[in-house]
């Protein structure tokens, strides 16, 4: 990321929150790295260096401030939006890939040897993939820390620490402080009830159209996996190490999010997919800056600023949903995913008797669970399907891909090689594969010109409504036509 000391210094001077987490601050003469809207006195020219990253500026033997948490700013939108093998990188440390299967592993994964992927993290963040997941542990061990009763050596563990001794100085480094110093700051604060619950706040970068957001989920929510209820979004996770389950609560200037996990260490991949589930990291300002030049477009975003694209937490539960919706109403699509998803319920229950709950209802749970893995769709019978055979076969293809490894939907894939792999399966077309370029992988610049809400959206705002036009017309809303997209249906 270029660094331009006026527009930073700027930015600080003027707290403007806007810039938190493209870029961190740090001053020299206190030894502390902060954001740039802390409420801190503004620092002198001479004592302030610019950052990339907040292992950046660990790294160059800074703290964080206690003040205004910077570990807690909201991640770059670089990093969302950037489909090259440093952004790629960046979404899959966040997802934990370092802590599960080390750098070797994230090299693996994105095509290059350690050596290079250390140089290029380097020069384009400030520190290599072992001090950016370092700096995401610390961050994780002081949520735990903060929110929980356990045990020290536990949170180390759960944490992604390799022992309590760099748990212990990790932390002394980062925040000046022993983690039972940082707990005995919560003051009283009481942890959430429950074993392996934690309340935490996940915040993005105003403003941001809740209500969008909820509405465009509530619609096509799935029983027994998902829910809207009182302005809050609950839903089951599918997650590295076990399941987990999370309620998300939009309020003024943050997401307040409550998670359940069965093992503490999917704390920074949950929290990672909640996030891009949201779209939390984007920057509203920029997308809406260029939509509102087009004069149809003008009105919607001033009427609703900071619409937000609406993504997944699980790129093949996305997949399943885009092959069984192509050609068919929301309504109709949530009818068939629902009919999918009670028969391995039904299955589960009469093979685990003590999964219920006393009093309820053969057939039903009180949790909610997390979509069907590729493994299991797989497992079921033809009579689970309820669909033309063709769509049912694309279904198990695209599941045989996913499980092969032919087909990668994880969120640091490289987009243009999974939209290929995609249109290469039996039963997947366009539509499709760029649908889950929007919603799965995260393309900022996705136009579903062929998709008749889009279209309907389009004629009702005045604008161009076969897909050839509106691809032509379209082109004055890069690099943000996916955002165009949700505002079109929005429009229709």
């Amino acid at each position: 990321m270029e660094m331009d000391f006026e527009r930073c210094y700027r930015a600080v001077d003027s707290r403007d929150q806007r810039f938190d987490g493209w870029f961190y601050t740090g001053v020299t003469s206190t030894g502390i790295y902060c954001r740039p809207s802390c409420p801190a006195i503004t620092p002198k020219r001479q004592n302030v260096r610019f950052f990339p990253s907040a292992a950046a500026a660990q790294g160059a033997g800074l703290r964080a401030c206690r003040r205004c948490r910077p570990d807690a700013a909201p991640g770059s939108p670089l990093w969302d939006v950037r489909a090259d093998v440093v952004g790629r990188a960046m979404r899959l440390i966040a997802d934990g890939v370092v802590d599960r299967d080390g750098v070797p592993g994230l090299a693996s994964r994105l095509g290059y040897t350690e050596r290079h992927l250390h140089r290029m993290l380097s020069a384009e963040m400030g520190a290599g993939p072992l001090a950016l997941a370092r700096a995401q542990r610390a961050q994780t061990a002081r949520i735990l820390i903060e929110t929980t009763d356990l045990a020290m050596a536990e949170i180390a563990f759960a944490a992604g620490f390799g022992s309590v001794r760099q748990f212990n100085d990790t932390l002394r480094e980062v925040y000046a402080s022993a983690p039972s110093d940082l707990r005995a700051a919560r003051g009283r604060q009481q942890a959430p009830a429950g074993a392996g619950t934690i309340a935490l706040r996940l915040a993005y970068r105003p403003p941001l159209h809740a209500r969008a957001l909820l509405d465009f989920l509530a619609v096509r929510a799935l029983p027994g996996v998902e829910e809207v209820r009182d302005g809050t979004y609950q839903r089951g996770l599918r997650l590295p190490h076990g399941t987990g389950q999370v309620a998300l609560t939009p309020v003024d200037g943050h997401v307040a999010a409550t998670l359940r996990l069965a093992d503490l260490r999917d704390l920074a991949p949950a929290v990672a997919r909640c996030r891009r589930l949201l779209d939390l990291d984007a920057d509203p300002a920029a997308v809406d800056a260029t939509l509102a030049v087009d004069p149809a477009l003008a009105p919607a975003v001033a009427a609703e600023p900071g619409i937000r694209v609406p993504r997944s937490v699980d790129g093949f539960e996305l997949a399943v949903r885009a092959v069984i919706g192509q050609q068919v109403s929301v309504t109709s699509a949530r009818t068939t995913l629902t009919r999918l998803l009670s028969h391995r319920v039904d299955h589960e229950v009469d093979e685990v008797d003590g999964d219920q709950t006393p009093g309820q209802p053969h057939g039903q749970r009180s949790e909610l669970r997390g979509f069907l893995s590729a493994e299991e769709l797989l497992g079921l019978p033809d009579s689970a399907f309820g669909m033309p055979v063709g769509r049912r076969e694309a279904l198990r293809g695209l599941a045989r891909a996913v499980v092969d490894g032919s087909v990668d939907l994880a969120p640091g894939v490289d987009r243009g090689e999974a939209v290929r792999g995609l249109l290469a399966l039996p039963g997947i077309g366009p539509w499709t594969a760029n649908y889950l370029a929007m919603r799965a992988f995260g393309d900022p610049d996705v136009l579903l010109s062929s998709d008749l809400a889009v279209r309907r959206g389009a004629a009702a705002l005045g604008l161009p409504d076969t897909p050839t036009t509106l691809d032509r017309y379209a082109e004055r809303w890069r690099p943000w036509r996916s955002y165009a997209t949700i505002r079109l249906w929005r429009a229709a």
